[in-house]
């Protein structure tokens, strides 16, 4: 936890933002890792995907980040190899979000609850995580699907994730637990900013 809050703290004050985003990552994936193999995730399979696809997500964001992506002014040139591997990841994660479309009653419930046109839509949905999942997979057209996401993802923050009700009430995901993933859904929003502007 201090790790997390050091690297915080470092990035938003600019010092040695890559570095510390680079430890970030890593602090992350190390922590998500332990709690995986220490047994201390005990919920239902859907609720794993959500979780640790968002992780998943974050740790690409990161590395979006330290790579140097959406610095104002680049003193060092940016490193491909870093954003790539973030990309790769945040592809991971839509992979992850159109699966549950497909598979998760509960996330599929989510969505059919505030989305006109009920399963049409939810299919056009699948298609268009799938698609922008491959665009970020491949590397191809980022700008333009990182701009799609960048539309989308308030909207699912808003509307799916906020409802607490649902969440809270009808599927006992407890509310700690459902604060933290719309904070990471968040981190995800700014990470797609970033490469949406200057990916």
């Amino acid at each position: 936890m201090g790790a997390a809050v050091l690297c915080a703290s470092f990035m938003s004050f600019g010092v040695k933002r890559r570095w510390f985003a680079l430890g970030a990552a890593l602090q992350l994936a190390i922590s998500t890792y332990a709690a995986y193999i220490g047994g201390y995730v005990h919920y239902g399979d859907w609720l794993k995907v959500r979780m640790y696809s968002r992780t998943i997500a974050i740790i690409g964001g990161f590395l979006v980040l330290a790579s140097g992506a959406g610095e104002v002014y680049r003193q060092k040139p940016r490193s491909r190899s870093l954003q790539s591997t973030g990309q790769v990841f945040l592809g991971i994660y839509l992979i992850c979000v159109a699966y549950s479309l497909q598979h998760s009653k509960e996330d599929r419930l989510a969505y059919l609850n505030h989305i006109l046109g009920g399963e049409i839509t939810l299919q056009l949905l699948f298609i268009l995580y799938g698609v922008l999942a491959l665009s970020f997979l491949s590397g191809y057209y980022i700008r333009t699907a990182a701009q799609i996401l960048s539309v989308i993802l308030p909207l699912v923050i808003l509307l799916i994730d906020g409802n607490l009700g649902y969440w809270h009430d009808s599927r006992r995901v407890e509310f700690w637990n459902q604060m933290k993933l719309i904070g990471q859904n968040v981190g995800i929003f700014g990470a797609v900013v970033i490469l949406a502007t200057d990916g």
